[in-house]
């Protein structure tokens, strides 16, 4: 059994980081171990390959929920990485760190130490904000160039054209714009940043465990699967996982960090003992810490695409033909540029669907591609519709509905059940309504009816509030954003982890990722989770601070 200071399961957003930095001293020895295999694939490395590896086995969990009565009974499809660098290898690569009311409420459940203003400046070391013209922005938190490790681009004037409609219609509307989504003002319409670099994607393991690798202490483990975390006395001291056929184990000086997401992460803990005591005696695991918490508070982001057809040239007519995709693929490889550089998610931002909401309660999304015509288990961003098309989404912000995951069996190989119960919690009704009405605001404005060719399947301003239900319940999606099924609170308030990330009634065993969520976000996840590994990094330093052996 070979022995390490720290084990990290799971080298995604966070464990990525969390490897850095534990053994930036040069001392301390990490072992990580990650399910999948290697991240230097050409459809990961190329930002619109997201759409190839949605749902491609050799790097994705490909997830399934179970039946939701708030998706008319539908099962929902939950891609997940499974690779080197987690989901920020395979997403959209959207950077939004949320609105500071998200964080100022993860210190009023009962978590001192995350409120904005603590995490605001470790928001702004972490990055490495990149501005049009490739130079580098200044950190407003240390007033330096290049601090962070992690690539935010600006890639704004590259967007196509057809911007120019939507941020008119949102003006229209009524809507705030914004020049900076990551900045102080980052209320309104405008460009999303990306994590994105020299037309590469730039995921957590280019910024964080490439470094990392660099130092002989650090270990890292692909294609391991990790069945438990191994306890004594109520003290993590290691994990056991399984190599090419083969269980072996590893041992923990100090600390096993779980950081393998918000599915994963608590079926570990199930796994290992830890978890409601019903669910782990039926399926005959010692109860080692009964905690029904475990697994409960699942929240994610739901949401829908409205497809238009346009009266303009959109990237359709781009990648619809086999002379654009060449000459887009062409430029890509000489130049490094180009629709084939970008993410397909290049307009949107945090909006009120109401003047009289005291924050923003939709997020947007416009798409100047459209692929209506996706067939069943592919993402064909590079077969579009056949003619001038674009997609217009949304998702309500901050939804109310929890759901839980629990496991399937005591066997590690089998997957958790997920029970997502969307629209359970009727504000979350209301919340798909204003989002919808407020689309239909934005497609009725003299802008958007310039770029619109006929009328839309669903007119959205005029639509019964049953209508739009039905079609929400019949179409809408995860935005991949699962997160809070390992809570950070205190223990008598439902809580999994402590403030710093410890479970609870368990020594030595911290979980570090998006499953730690007191309450989603009000956008995408991966800022915010990575920011969640550099406050855990700092905390497990604190705590040793110096090398552990004589």
């Amino acid at each position: 059994m070979e022995t390490f200071d720290f084990i990290i399961v799971g080298a995604g957003s966070a464990g990525c980081l969390l490897a850095d930095a534990l053994s930036a001293d040069g001392q301390k020895t990490v072992l990580l171990l990650e399910a999948g295999g290697d991240e230097r694939r050409f459809w990961i490395k190329t930002p619109i390959g997201y759409g190839k590896t949605f749902f491609d086995a050799r790097v994705n969990w490909k997830f399934s929920t179970q039946p939701d009565p708030g998706l008319a009974g539908r099962n929902s499809y939950w891609p997940r990485g499974k690779v080197l660098g987690g989901s920020s290898s395979i997403n959209a690569m959207v950077y939004c760190r949320g609105l500071p009311n998200d964080y100022d409420d993860w210190h009023q459940a009962g978590n001192p130490g995350w409120s904005w203003k603590d995490v605001a400046p470790v928001f702004a070391r972490l990055e490495k904000r990149v501005r049009p013209d490739g130079s580098i922005q200044a950190s407003a938190a240390t007033g330096l160039d290049g601090m962070g490790a992690l690539y935010v681009s600006d890639r704004e004037p590259q967007y196509h054209p057809i911007k120019r409609f939507f941020i008119a219609g949102a003006q229209e509307a009524g809507l705030p714009l914004t020049s900076d989504m990551n900045g102080a003002a980052p209320e309104g319409v405008g460009a999303y940043q990306t994590n994105t670099y020299r037309g590469l994607r730039f995921s957590s393991a280019d910024a964080f465990l490439r470094p990392a690798l660099r130092r002989p202490k650090v270990k890292l483990q692909t294609h391991a699967l990790v069945h438990r975390v191994l306890l004594q006395d109520r003290r993590a001291t290691g994990v056991e996982y399984e190599v090419n056929g083969q269980v072996v184990q590893a041992s923990a000086r100090l600390e096993v960090l779980l950081c393998a997401g918000a599915v994963n992460s608590p079926k570990l803990l199930q796994l290992s003992g830890i978890g409601p005591a019903a669910l782990l005696q039926k399926h005959g695991l010692p109860v080692v810490h009964d905690n029904p918490f475990v697994g409960a508070g699942l929240q994610d982001h739901l949401g829908i695409n409205y497809t238009y057809r346009a009266t303009q040239p959109t990237l359709n007519g781009v990648l619809g033909s086999w002379s654009g995709r060449l000459a887009a693929g062409l430029r890509y490889v000489l130049l490094r540029s180009g629709p084939l550089s970008l993410s397909v998610n290049q307009m949107g931002g945090m909006v009120k669907s109401s003047a009289q909401l005291d924050r923003p309660d939709v997020q947007l999304y416009f798409t100047p591609v459209s692929y209506s015509t996706e067939q069943v288990g592919k993402r064909q961003l590079l077969k579009p519709d056949p003619y001038p098309g674009f997609i217009i989404g949304f998702n309500p912000c901050r939804p109310l509905s929890t759901g839980h995951i629990e496991i399937a069996s005591a066997r590690p190989q089998d997957d958790p059940l997920i029970r997502p119960h969307y629209l359970s919690a009727p504000q979350d009704i209301a919340g798909v309504l204003a989002g919808a009405r407020l689309i239909g605001q934005l497609h009725s404005t003299p802008s958007m009816r310039q770029l619109i060719v006929g009328q839309p399947e669903i007119d959205l301003a005029n639509a019964s509030d049953a209508q739009i239900l039905d079609d929400f319940r019949a179409r809408s999606g995860t935005v991949y954003h699962p997160c809070g099924t390992c809570r950070m609170a205190p223990a008598n308030q439902g809580g999994v982890v402590d403030a710093q990330l410890r479970v609870h009634g368990v020594q030595a065993l911290r979980v570090v990722d998006a499953s730690i969520f007191p309450n989603i976000t009000s956008a995408n996840t991966h800022a915010p989770t990575v920011m969640v590994a550099a406050q855990a990094a700092r905390y497990i330093q604190q705590t040793y601070p110096k090398d552990p052996r004589p």
